[in-house]
C-alpha cells in the first residue's frame, strides 16, 4: 500500500450564487482572478509549495471548465505516478447514485480514494478563498499539539464576527466551544475552513456522521469531535486572505493587486502561484494607447486608455475607448469608443462600439439587491451589448442582447436583462 503522511481533498464544487451571472455558467473555483489565474490557483499552488503532492478535487456544480482546467496537474508540477492530482466528481454506485449535499458528505463519499494513500493527516480545503498559506507549519502545529483537529483562524473585526463560525479558544489554543454565524459573538476568531484532521479521528467521524443530512464540517463534524473530547486547536493565521464569495469582495481583491504596493503580492519568487496558461502571443499597446496602473496579461491589445483595472488574455480593447476601475476576463473585446466604469465584465463578451457601461448614479438591484450592489455593473460570459447603449450600476446582463432589449437605448442603474437559459 502506497503511504502518504498528508493527502488534501479541496472541496470545488460550490456554485457560489452570491457571485451572480459570473457563475451561473462556472463553477465559481474555476472564476477568472487577476487576469491570468483561476481561484483554484491559489489553493493548488499553496499544496505545490507546501510539498503536499496529493490532492482530491471535488467537483459538482458545473464541473467542465474545472476539469479542463486542471487537466492532469502539469502547471503545478502534480502529474504524478503516485499522488498527484486527482478530480473527484460524484459518481454512480450500485445502490443510488447522489450529489454531494454537503462538505463532509462530498469527503465521505471519497473515503475509498483516500484510502489507498493510508495517510496519517487529511487536509481539507476549501477551492474558493484567495490566500498564501506553508500547510507544513500548520501540520507542525498539529503535531506539537499532538492534535485531533487544526483548524485555521483568523481574527477578523468584531462587527464582522456574526458572518463567520467563531471559535473560542483558552490560552494554549486548544478550542473550547464554537459558535455558528452567531448574532453576539464572544469572540472574534474566525473559522477559515482550512482544517487537518488525523486520518483516524476524521474516518470514525464521518461513517458516524453518515446519514446525517447535508452533513457539514462546521456545523456536524466539528461539534461531533468536540463533543467526543477530541484535541482540537485554533491555528491562527495572519496574512492575507479573502472570501472572494460576493461582488463587491470579488472586485476589491482583483483591485488590491494593482496597489504601488499589493498586501498580495503575485510576483513573489520563493512562492509562486501556477495556472495552465494558453500559449498566447505578447500583449500589444498601440501608440495612441495609455494605460496606468493595470494589470494586462499576454495577447491583449489596447488601442484606448485603461486606468487601474484588471485585463484578462487575449482582451482587444478599441480606438477611444475608456475603461476604468473594472475587470474584464479573457477573449473580451471592448469596442471603439465604449467607455467603461467600475464593471465586471466575464469571459468571451463582446460590447459593441460606442456603448457606456456604468454610468449615472446607483439605485437599487431588482434582480437581488443582496447580490448586484457595490456600484458594479455585472455581464456574464458569452454576452453581447450593442451599439451605443447606455448601461448604469448595479446592473446585471447575460445573454445576447440586442438594442430593443434596452428602452430608449438605456439600462437604468438597478435593471437587469438575462437572456432565458442564462440563469
Amino acid at each position: 500500500m502506497i503511504k502518504k503522511e498528508m493527502i488534501a481533498m479541496l472541496l470545488a464544487g460550490g456554485q457560489g450564487s452570491r457571485l451572480g451571472v459570473l457563475t451561473s455558467k462556472v463553477a465559481k473555483p474555476a472564476v477568472s482572478f487577476g487576469g491570468k489565474y483561476r481561484i483554484i490557483d491559489f489553493p493548488l499552488s499553496n499544496c505545490i509549495n507546501s510539498g503536499v503532492d496529493t490532492v482530491g478535487v471535488l467537483t459538482q456544480y458545473q464541473p467542465l471548465r474545472l476539469n479542463s482546467h486542471i487537466g492532469i496537474g502539469i502547471p503545478w508540477d502534480l502529474d504524478r505516478n503516485v499522488g498527484g492530482v486527482s478530480v473527484l466528481p460524484p459518481y454512480e454506485k450500485s445502490a443510488n447514485s447522489e450529489w454531494y449535499t454537503g462538505t463532509a458528505n462530498a469527503i465521505y463519499q471519497n473515503l475509498e480514494y483516500m484510502e489507498q494513500y493510508n495517510p496519517e493527516y487529511v487536509l481539507i480545503l476549501s477551492g474558493d478563498h484567495i490566500y498564501k498559506m506553508d500547510y507544513e507549519i500548520m501540520l507542525d502545529y498539529h503535531k506539537a499539539n499532538n492534535a485531533d483537529v487544526t483548524i485555521a483562524a483568523m481574527k477578523v473585526p468584531m462587527e464582522e464576527a456574526s458572518r463567520f463560525g467563531i471559535l473560542i479558544a483558552d490560552g494554549d489554543g486548544r478550542i473550547t466551544d464554537f459558535e455558528e454565524k452567531p448574532a453576539n459573538p464572544r469572540s472574534n476568531l474566525a473559522s477559515m475552513g482550512i482544517y487537518i484532521f488525523s486520518w483516524k479521528s476524521l474516518k470514525e467521524s464521518l461513517i458516524k456522521l453518515k446519514d446525517q443530512s447535508n452533513c457539514d464540517f462546521g456545523k456536524h463534524i466539528i461539534p461531533y469531535c468536540h463533543e467526543k473530547g477530541e484535541r482540537i486547536f485554533a491555528y491562527e493565521y495572519s496574512g492575507y486572505w479573502k472570501d472572494v464569495g460576493t461582488l463587491g469582495s470579488y472586485w476589491e481583491a482583483n483591485m488590491e493587486l494593482i496597489d504601488i504596493i499589493p498586501v498580495f503580492n503575485l510576483y513573489e519568487e520563493f512562492w509562486r502561484i501556477y495556472t495552465k496558461s494558453d500559449t498566447l502571443p505578447p500583449q500589444y499597446l498601440s501608440e495612441n494607447s495609455v494605460v496606468d496602473r493595470c494589470i494586462i496579461s499576454e495577447g491583449t491589445e489596447i488601442y484606448g486608455k485603461v486606468y487601474n483595472s484588471v485585463i484578462g488574455a487575449g482582451v482587444i480593447i478599441g480606438e477611444g475607448a475608456e475603461v476604468r476601475d473594472s475587470i474584464i476576463m479573457k477573449g473580451t473585446v471592448i469596442g471603439s469608443g465604449c467607455k467603461v466604469n467600475k464593471a465586471i465584465i466575464a469571459e468571451n463578451v463582446t460590447v459593441d462600439d460606442g456603448a457606456e457601461i456604468g454610468i449615472g448614479e446607483e439605485a437599487p438591484s431588482k434582480l437581488n439587491d443582496k447580490i448586484y450592489g457595490f456600484g458594479l455593473a455585472t455581464i456574464g460570459e458569452n454576452s453581447y451589448i450593442p451599439k451605443n447603449v447606455k448601461i448604469g450600476k448595479n446592473t446585471a446582463i447575460s445573454g445576447i442582447t440586442e438594442a430593443g432589449d434596452y428602452p430608449d437605448g438605456v439600462l437604468a442603474s438597478g435593471e437587469y436583462i438575462i437572456k432565458a437559459g442564462d440563469m
